[in-house]
């Protein structure tokens, strides 16, 4: 992976993803002491980075791979993000989901016209069916994270952000299966040679922050999270070695602590952001991440919840 990648899937994305706005918070860099800014990928196509990578992706097949089709899996963000691409460029898509995937990203993914095949998280894993998709139609699949042009296109994010607002100390991002915070770190890297690059996961799955500490990969089952968008079960075989290359230190911020984020953000900074959008901020908010007289970028990744769903949460406060 090399920076050229990112930009050239930059002019892919040309007129296709929304430059999303980046946001400053006085109340926020007041509690924290910091200049913190926060672009908005929950205000992108489909509600989340997601659409960069996807739309990366699928625009480099040929006009045979096309006909094809393709199949992804995704519990929700990656799944609208090729569903959107695929609807986009003409290519036919079957998005494998978790059946207790959020019902609005279950809708969305169906509105983009993808074929959705639900599995029971207890019974079959998605690789496993997701392969057998594969198998039977000849297509092929896209994973959510661990795909060179994937990991390409979520790098446009940090590189806007950095072309907007300039070099920063330390930038923050979510960690699922670290597409985005590989991508990211490749872009600091070139665009911010000094900046720090923290990953941050749920406790619950907090695989790839032992995967960093001890340098080895680790795994993690089905973890009880509300951040659905950062259940994977490891990092891949791309993003770990990117991980250990670029990244300077994971964290990991708990359930309840997210929900208080999510609700300061809805109530104060006025943007709806889903459970693992909300991680990077999290980990700033809590103080887990010292961003004390520094200059700081935050992800923003998404902002598709189930608002019933989210009133119930916030109850619980």
């Amino acid at each position: 992976m090399t920076f050229e990648e990112i930009v050239s899937a930059a002019s892919r994305l040309e007129g296709k993803a929304i430059k999303t706005p980046v946001m400053t918070s006085r109340t926020v860099n007041k509690q924290t002491g910091g200049e913190v800014y926060f672009k908005c990928e929950n205000l992108q196509r489909t509600g989340s980075f997601k659409f960069r990578g996807a739309y990366n992706a699928l625009s480099q097949f040929t006009k045979d791979e096309k006909a094809k089709g393709v199949i992804a899996y995704s519990s929700g963000n990656h799944a609208q993000g090729i569903a959107l691409a695929g609807q986009l460029l003409g290519i036919h898509t079957t998005i494998v989901m978790p059946s207790i995937a959020p019902e609005v990203k279950l809708a969305a993914t169906k509105g983009y016209g993808a074929d959705v095949v639900l599995y029971d998280i207890n019974e079959v894993t998605r690789e496993e069916v997701a392969d057998q998709l594969a198998a039977e139609r000849g297509s092929p699949i896209i994973p959510s994270f661990d795909h060179e042009h994937i990991i390409a296109g979520q790098g446009t994010a940090a590189k806007e952000l950095f072309e907007e607002v300039g070099e920063l100390d330390m930038l923050v991002v979510c960690c699922g299966g670290a597409g985005l915070l590989s991508g990211s770190s490749i872009s600091a890297s070139v665009l911010s040679p000094q900046c720090n690059v923290i990953g941050v996961e749920p406790e619950a799955g907090n695989d790839a922050t032992r995967s960093f500490k001890s340098g080895m990969l680790q795994t993690v089952h089905n973890p009880d999270t509300i951040a659905d968008g950062a259940r994977t079960p490891s990092l891949g075989n791309l993003t770990f070695p990117l991980v250990m290359e670029y990244v300077s230190d994971m964290v990991t911020v708990n359930d309840e602590e997210l929900l208080e984020t999510m609700y300061f953000m809805w109530e104060r900074m006025k943007i709806v952001v889903e459970p693992t959008g909300a991680l990077a901020t999290t980990a700033v908010l809590t103080k887990k991440v010292d961003v004390t007289d520094k200059r700081v970028g935050v992800l923003i990744t998404g902002g598709n919840v189930d608002l019933k769903k989210a009133a119930k949460w916030f109850l619980t406060l």
